[in-house]
């Protein structure tokens, strides 16, 4: 079943890894195919990540040349033959998606990584918590089981995913710390719940973490920052205390001896969110838990600026320079 579709669409295509002039906006690009378990979405947003410079610059490696983005919504237009009788999902359904090619008017989703979304959400949150979102609530109930009396170091505690982060661990009733660069973060920070505030730039993270916790040190430390704040990051974690260590934005961290853990056997771990929801119950299960919280108040998404799809240079732009305070989105409704 399906709508009228033209032949062809617009989507960021990328030959060769590298600068971001290898993100070409290409406008012939033929509809994908839908398989039997899948179903094509006309996507009306799609949220910008660092996942996607990671595949751009070839921190991450990807067969090219493919089609940009992990993450969007929409509304269903095509579904495959097993899909309604297996999964529910039908033409017409507002949903989100966490998949491959996302930077285009069309996607073809798995249906096992596609997110009906409730009238309470709308399709432009949707496309902004899919992959942040999902991100944020199985670290903090796998990485590290956040808990209540806990104290949590959150870096870049204004950011898409560490904002996320802070709320959920206030949720779940952890003391938290945040790390930001500016006074203006500082507010953003603030607004999402954190009890103490660094500012990193001009404070020394790890004597002020020591001072706000009897210098024992945090019991899980978030940093999807990677190498500048690595060592700081393992310095503040506390003794038998985990380091969730989930991104790069500063560059992979290098040159790490694994026996520095020994010194306070702290847990370090390196997740990425495919590994928790690989699973068809895992999926729904999480993204269940996330669609409650939204729609209960507990968690709020903070959405930053909007772009076109022509413009998604500037918009991995500002998320490398520190420009953002919330979740940027390409609209691909214009």
């Amino acid at each position: 079943m399906s709508m009228s579709l033209p032949p062809t669409m617009k989507g960021v295509r990328i030959r060769q890894q590298g600068d971001p002039a290898n993100m070409v906006i290409e406008t012939g690009l033929p509809l994908p195919t839908v398989k039997d378990t899948d179903v094509l979405v006309k996507l009306h947003y799609s949220g910008v990540n660092f996942i996607d410079i990671y595949q751009r610059t070839g921190v991450y490696g990807v067969q090219v040349p493919f089609t940009a983005g992990r993450e969007g919504a929409g509304t269903i237009v095509q579904v495959g033959a097993k899909v309604t009788s297996s999964y529910g999902l039908k033409v017409g359904d507002r949903v989100a998606v966490f998949t491959q090619g996302a930077f285009a008017e069309y996607v073809a989703a798995p249906a096992e990584g596609v997110m009906r979304l409730p009238p309470s959400v709308s399709t432009k949150v949707g496309a902004a918590v899919m992959l942040q979102g999902l991100t944020a609530w199985t670290m903090v109930q796998e990485s590290h089981k956040v808990s209540s009396g806990q104290i949590i170091l959150v870096q870049a505690a204004a950011g898409g995913t560490g904002g996320l982060l802070v709320q959920m661990c206030k949720y779940l009733g952890a003391t938290v710390i945040g790390a930001v660069s500016s006074v203006e973060k500082a507010k953003v920070a603030e607004e999402n719940g954190c009890d103490h505030i660094i500012l990193y730039k001009t404070t020394n993270v790890e004597e002020q973490v020591m001072r706000l916790t009897g210098n024992k040190g945090c019991h899980a430390v978030f940093s999807g920052v990677g190498q500048s704040t690595f060592n700081a990051d393992l310095a503040c974690t506390r003794r038998k205390g985990t380091l969730v260590s989930y991104g790069n934005s500063s560059g992979v961290v290098s040159n790490f001896s694994i026996l520095l853990l020994s010194k306070k056997n702290v847990k370090l771990v390196r997740p990425t969110l495919a590994n928790y929801i690989a699973e068809r119950e895992e999926f729904v299960e999480r993204s269940t838990q996330l669609l409650k919280l939204l729609e209960d108040g507990a968690i709020h998404m903070r959405l930053g600026g909007e772009y076109e799809l022509e413009d998604v240079q500037k918009a991995q732009d500002a998320l490398t320079g520190q420009k953002t305070m919330g979740k940027l989105l390409i609209n691909l409704q214009a």
